[in-house]
Protein backbone atom coordinates (compact mmCIF):
# COMPACT_ATOMS: atom_id res chain seq x y z
CA UNK A 1 0.00 0.00 0.00
CA UNK A 2 1.31 3.42 -0.94
CA UNK A 3 -0.13 6.82 -0.20
CA UNK A 4 1.54 9.81 -1.77
CA UNK A 5 0.57 13.30 -0.68
CA UNK A 6 1.24 16.34 -2.84
CA UNK A 7 0.16 19.93 -3.26
CA UNK A 8 1.92 21.55 -0.34
CA UNK A 9 3.84 24.77 -0.61
CA UNK A 10 4.33 28.28 0.67
CA UNK A 11 1.27 30.50 0.87
CA UNK A 12 0.41 33.79 2.53
CA UNK A 13 -2.04 33.93 5.40
CA UNK A 14 -5.59 33.97 4.08
CA UNK A 15 -4.64 31.93 1.04
CA UNK A 16 -5.69 28.46 -0.08
CA UNK A 17 -4.07 25.17 -0.98
CA UNK A 18 -5.46 21.86 -2.17
CA UNK A 19 -3.65 18.74 -1.07
CA UNK A 20 -3.99 15.48 -2.98
CA UNK A 21 -3.21 11.94 -1.90
CA UNK A 22 -3.03 9.22 -4.53
CA UNK A 23 -3.40 5.67 -3.25
CA UNK A 24 -2.19 2.38 -4.67
CA UNK A 25 -2.58 -1.10 -3.29
CA UNK A 26 -5.77 -0.13 -1.48
CA UNK A 27 -9.20 0.92 -2.70
CA UNK A 28 -10.11 4.10 -0.87
CA UNK A 29 -13.80 3.69 -1.71
CA UNK A 30 -14.08 0.89 0.85
CA UNK A 31 -12.47 2.62 3.80
CA UNK A 32 -12.43 5.70 5.96
CA UNK A 33 -9.81 8.25 4.93
CA UNK A 34 -8.17 11.16 6.65
CA UNK A 35 -5.44 13.71 7.06
CA UNK A 36 -3.18 14.53 9.96
CA UNK A 37 -0.41 17.08 10.44
CA UNK A 38 2.67 17.59 12.52
CA UNK A 39 4.34 20.89 13.20
CA UNK A 40 7.92 21.14 14.48
CA UNK A 41 8.12 20.38 18.17
CA UNK A 42 4.45 19.41 18.37
CA UNK A 43 2.55 16.15 18.48
CA UNK A 44 0.67 14.82 15.50
CA UNK A 45 -2.82 16.27 15.15
CA UNK A 46 -5.73 14.57 13.47
CA UNK A 47 -7.11 17.15 11.05
CA UNK A 48 -9.98 15.45 9.28
CA UNK A 49 -11.62 12.08 8.75
CA UNK A 50 -14.32 10.87 6.36
CA UNK A 51 -16.48 7.77 6.61
CA UNK A 52 -16.83 5.43 3.66
CA UNK A 53 -20.22 4.07 4.68
CA UNK A 54 -22.18 7.33 4.75
CA UNK A 55 -19.76 10.05 3.68
CA UNK A 56 -19.89 11.87 7.01
CA UNK A 57 -16.88 14.05 7.68
CA UNK A 58 -15.18 15.17 10.87
CA UNK A 59 -12.77 18.02 11.55
CA UNK A 60 -10.53 19.24 14.31
CA UNK A 61 -11.90 22.39 15.91
CA UNK A 62 -8.81 24.25 14.74
CA UNK A 63 -9.73 23.77 11.05
CA UNK A 64 -13.52 23.47 11.12
CA UNK A 65 -15.17 25.72 8.58
CA UNK A 66 -11.90 26.25 6.68
CA UNK A 67 -10.82 22.77 5.53
CA UNK A 68 -12.80 20.26 3.46
CA UNK A 69 -11.95 16.61 2.94
CA UNK A 70 -13.14 14.76 -0.14
CA UNK A 71 -12.38 11.75 -2.30
CA UNK A 72 -12.56 10.83 -5.97
CA UNK A 73 -13.08 7.10 -6.14
CA UNK A 74 -12.53 7.02 -9.90
CA UNK A 75 -9.00 8.29 -9.30
CA UNK A 76 -8.49 6.49 -5.98
CA UNK A 77 -7.43 9.82 -4.56
CA UNK A 78 -8.36 11.89 -1.52
CA UNK A 79 -8.12 15.65 -1.15
CA UNK A 80 -7.90 18.31 1.51
CA UNK A 81 -9.04 21.76 0.44
CA UNK A 82 -7.59 24.33 2.82
CA UNK A 83 -8.94 27.86 2.81
CA UNK A 84 -8.30 30.91 4.97
CA UNK A 85 -4.93 29.50 5.96
CA UNK A 86 -3.24 30.76 9.10
CA UNK A 87 0.43 30.68 10.15
CA UNK A 88 -0.50 28.10 12.80
CA UNK A 89 -1.53 25.73 10.00
CA UNK A 90 2.15 25.39 9.07
CA UNK A 91 3.03 21.69 9.30
CA UNK A 92 3.76 18.54 7.36
CA UNK A 93 0.43 17.13 6.20
CA UNK A 94 0.00 13.40 5.65
CA UNK A 95 -2.85 11.23 4.46
CA UNK A 96 -4.04 7.95 5.91
CA UNK A 97 -6.50 5.13 5.49
CA UNK A 98 -7.18 1.79 7.07
CA UNK A 99 -9.44 -1.22 7.27
CA UNK A 100 -12.27 0.67 8.92
CA UNK A 101 -15.37 2.25 7.42
CA UNK A 102 -16.14 4.94 9.98
CA UNK A 103 -14.32 7.58 11.97
CA UNK A 104 -15.44 6.40 15.38
CA UNK A 105 -13.15 8.86 17.16
CA UNK A 106 -13.75 11.76 14.83
CA UNK A 107 -10.57 13.32 13.46
CA UNK A 108 -8.50 11.44 16.05
CA UNK A 109 -9.32 8.23 14.17
CA UNK A 110 -6.72 9.18 11.58
CA UNK A 111 -3.87 8.82 14.05
CA UNK A 112 -4.47 5.08 14.37
CA UNK A 113 -5.13 4.18 10.73
CA UNK A 114 -3.19 1.27 9.27
CA UNK A 115 -1.65 3.06 6.33
CA UNK A 116 -0.01 6.47 6.41
CA UNK A 117 1.80 8.19 3.59
CA UNK A 118 4.77 10.52 3.51
CA UNK A 119 3.73 14.07 4.04
CA UNK A 120 3.82 17.31 2.14
CA UNK A 121 5.03 20.55 3.71
CA UNK A 122 2.60 23.42 4.09
CA UNK A 123 4.05 26.75 5.15
CA UNK A 124 1.82 29.75 5.80
CA UNK A 125 3.53 33.11 6.09
CA UNK A 126 2.08 36.00 8.06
Amino acid sequence: VQLQASGGGLVQAGGSLRLSCAASGVTLDYYAIGWFRQAPGKEREGVSCANSIDGNTYYADSVKGRFTISRDNTKNTMYLQMNSLKPEDTAVYSCATGHISSCSQGPLTVLNMDYRGKGTQVTVSS
